[in-house]
């Protein structure tokens, strides 16, 4: 299944990769966005764009239909076919799009009609007994096609009819919790009753279909009909042993020129349908056997437990198990832009949808073909073709060319035919080769084949057909070339400006460092753990409050095998790191988790840059946890525990943890701090859709840790910046990282010189430039060196800032929040 994700994987040890574009406004597939970036890039006075250019196309790939087809009207094309063999086919594009709506509106009759089919059922059922569950052959209590029915109706009433999720999961022999055994007995037999999470992929063309389409060019024509001709001809007046020579030779070249294209364009579209078929191969976590475990996206099967959180997308069609705050984009499947929210009364998920905002866990209940998304993807073939800018505009002067050697060759036949029928041309002997009357047909059509060909000669020579060849070819060995450097590349685009790029804006956690991070120091309280895992400093409420803070307000698991093997954490790095630290602390990852109830959650955000956790604990009181960045957080804190877990005032001790955090800081450390409050259960919306909306109080906090937590350099990247560096192009840093932690890194690589540079404007926070006025922030953004505490939109308007300058922009990142600023420079995630 497709699942777009990131579009340029980095994983270079040894080398600073990154993802160049042009400089130019670039198309997305999602219209809201493309009117909205075309409103941004109308302000920009420094380029003056004619929309009535046919040849101003950016991006072809997503370029829109009407602009495309203005381009083929704008210009008598000799040889269209090859001028536009890698552009999107108009035809096709509006066969697919005919084919999805067609779809859609199948799927939305089929499902009308069951709609009212069930609610004739549900009336009976009211009148009636219940009716009992139906049972399925095989190894499971439902079968295949209850499944994919209940999935593509979103039906409520039938998931209730099976005892609801948990009730469903148990049918299907999984745990809400604990997912599926994994073992291949068992995948083996769910793949047999349910399918695989695949669906059936429409062949590519051969390399006969290639060398058919090369030959159908209309200048490769006339050469062929000029090759019978002239070796006709030749073999007539010269005879079979020296006649054959014009013509044969002709005839080879175009047998040349034929075969190579086909060859070139076979070779690419099987390097497209590898690209393809590595994008494609996504890998997730799942929950099976109770440990979270990474797999591939096609060996998901019925009855796996999937978490998800903010950009994933979903895999398979399934239903909510929990959920919080929890909103959906389904604009891929049903076409509408609306978010939609689900819970226990909306609990059916799509695959092929995206996850807005918010965490859950699903429980998959079909796969592969059985799902829409499935059929749409079986239904339509992928473009896997498109024409770079600099292809546009080296075909726009193959074109032009083209249209003034014909323009050549048609006036000089005139002239020629003209000289000849009237006689002013004559032979190497001085005879005169036409004379009305006395000149034979059969020399008179010898010497009118003649000046034909030399007309033929002038378009053929006129004509760059090498041109657009050998920029394809020269692109795809480029591509070839980073992929061997461990890049990615999905377009072209980027391998043609690389050595334009005159800026690059890294991310700093996994770019610029190993994103393996550790726990190395620890205050709780005033007390700083010295080793930093010894619980025996720590008071035991301390400790209680924790290591409940870490288990619950955490998306990470700790797996504990039963044969006591080694402690498996997963998550992402950051939650990985804290939750080994609690795991060394003593902490008892399912007792703990065991012992409290969850009763909402606020996922952790990119622009708020913490998260937090509401409990209910057993004797009915509540726990609020929250944890994030250090000065965030402690800023919202009003108390503290010390070493005996009696509460204190922390406004004397700010000073205190302030320098704790800079110190840590100041040795690249990423600080995190932890923090609690009690609340009261009474305040606690008690309407579950009141509950989904309520926001987490952020105020009157008691800090119990401060963690720091080290993330070394990646090898390499202190050599290719100083490369970078010397070829002219500036390296950036942009994190969402406190500035102390951003500069220590940034001295480290050499993205700083010194100490010295490491002022304002070369060092600045996101919100600082974001409350800079439009032209003062074009004019700061060419001295920013290191921007800390960014959000999204702060790298996104720093990007914007420096093309409007005039440079040409590179970005790296490999998180969500890098996701605005990687689409402003054609870099899709």
């Amino acid at each position: 299944m497709t699942i777009p994700t990131t579009d340029v994987d980095v994983n270079a040890v040894d080398e600073f990769t990154v993802t160049i574009n042009s400089g130019r406004p670039s198309h997305t597939d999602d219209n809201n966005h493309r009117q909205d970036q075309h409103n941004q890039d109308s302000d920009d006075d420094d380029e003056v764009v004619d929309p009535n250019d046919p040849f101003d196309i950016t991006q072809t790939k997503n370029a829109p239909i009407d602009t495309l087809r203005r381009w083929r009207q704008a210009a008598l094309v000799l040889n269209a076919s090859r001028r536009f063999r890698y552009t999107l086919d108009l035809k096709k594009e509006e066969e697919k799009d005919k084919k999805i709506r067609l779809i859609r509106a199948h799927a939305q009759v089929v499902r009308a009609a069951l709609l009212f089919r069930l609610a004739g059922e549900r009336e009976l059922v009211i009148n009636t007994a219940v009716t009992p569950l139906p049972q399925a052959d095989g190894d499971y209590a439902v079968g295949l096609e209850q499944l994919t029915s209940m999935s593509k109706d979103q039906n409520v009433s039938a998931l209730q009819q099976y005892g609801g999720v948990k009730g469903l999961s148990n049918l299907l022999k999984s745990n809400p919790e604990k997912g599926i055994s994994g073992d291949e007995a068992d995948l083996s037999k769910r793949k047999n009753a349910f399918g695989t999470n695949t669906y059936p992929r429409k062949k590519g063309r051969s390399f006969w279909r290639f060398l058919w389409e090369a030959w159908q060019d209309l200048t490769l024509i006339i050469l062929i009909i000029a090759a019978v001709v002239s070796l006709v001809l030749g073999i007539k007046t010269e005879g079979l042993e020296e006649g054959w020579y014009d013509g044969g030779s002709i005839a080879f070249a175009v047998i040349l020129v034929i075969v190579v294209t086909a060859v070139s364009d076979y070779r690419q579209s099987l390097q497209f349908k590898n690209l393809n078929a590595e994008k494609q191969n996504i890998q997730l976590e799942v929950i099976r056997g109770g440990r979270t475990i990474k797999i591939s996206i096609f060996d998901i099967v019925v009855g796996d437990v999937i978490p998800l959180k903010i950009g994933d997308q979903v895999p398979a069609d399934g239903v909510l198990i929990t959920c919080h705050s929890l909103a959906i984009d389904e604009s891929s499947m049903t076409g509408e832009s609306k978010i939609v929210h689900k819970d226990h009364k909306s609990p059916f998920l799509m695959s092929g949808c995206k996850v807005a905002d918010g965490v859950g866990v699903m429980l998959v209940t079909s796969v592969g073909i059985n799902t829409e998304w499935g059929l749409l993807m079986a239904s339509i073939s992928e473009d896997t073709g498109e024409e770079t800018p600099l292809q546009v505009r080296l075909n726009g002067v193959a074109t032009f060319i083209g249209v003034v050697g014909l323009s050549v060759a048609v006036l000089v036949l005139a002239v020629l035919l003209g000289r000849f029928f009237s006689g002013n041309t004559k032979d190497l002997d001085g005879n005169i080769q036409f004379t009305a009357g006395k000149t034979s047909i059969s020399d008179a059509v010898d010497g009118v084949i003649k000046i034909f060909t030399m007309a033929v000669t002038i378009v053929v020579v006129a004509v760059p057909e090498g041109l657009p060849l050998a920029v394809t070819l020269t692109l795809a060995y480029s591509m070839r070339k980073m992929m061997a450097d461990k890049a990615l590349v999905r377009r072209l685009s980027a391998c043609e400006t690389m050595g334009s790029a005159t800026t690059i804006c890294s991310d700093k956690t996994g770019t610029l460092t190993l994103n393996q991070m550790t726990v190395v120091e620890a205050y709780a309280g005033r007390k700083k753990l010295n080793p930093v895992d010894d619980s025996s400093k720590l008071h035991p409420e301390v400790l209680s409050l924790i290591n409940e803070g870490i288990a619950q307000n955490s998306t990470g698991n700790v797996f504990v095998p039963k044969d006591g093997g080694e402690t498996e954490v997963t998550g992402s790095p950051t939650e990985k790191a804290i939750l080994s630290w609690a795991v060394k602390l003593g902490m008892n990852f399912d007792r703990t988790r065991s012992n409290t109830t969850v009763l909402h959650v606020f996922p952790f955000n990119s622009e708020k840059k913490r998260g937090g956790v509401a409990l209910k604990l057993v004797d009915s009181g509540v726990h609020i946890h929250w944890k994030g960045a250090a000065e965030i957080v402690l800023n919202a804190c009003t108390q503290y525990l010390d070493s005996n877990g009696d509460l204190q005032s922390i406004e004397e001790e700010k000073a205190f943890f302030g320098e704790a955090i800079d110190d840590m800081a100041a040795r690249s450390l990423r600080c995190v701090v932890i923090a609690y409050r009690s609340y009261e259960l009474e305040k606690v919306p008690s309407n579950e859709e009141e509950l989904d909306h309520w926001s987490l109080p952020e105020e009157e906090l008691v800090l119990l840790a401060i963690v720091g937590i080290k993330d070394p350099c990646r090898p390499g990247v202190k050599e290719a910046v100083r490369v970078c560096t010397e070829a002219g192009v500036k390296v950036r840093m942009v994190t969402g990282d406190n500035l102390q932690t951003a500069k220590a890194i940034a001295l480290e690589c050499g993205i700083l010189a010194s100490t010295e540079d490491a002022i304002e404007p070369n060092i600045i926070e996101g919100k600082r430039f974001r409350e800079l006025p439009e032209k003062e922030r074009e004019q700061i953004a060419k001295k920013i060196t290191v921007m800390g505490r960014s959000s999204p939109n702060d790298k996104l308007l720093l990007v914007q800032a420096l093309r409007k300058g005039g440079e040409v922009v590179a970005v790296t990142g490999d998180g969500t929040n890098d996701a605005p600023a990687l689409h402003e420079v054609c870099y899709v995630p």
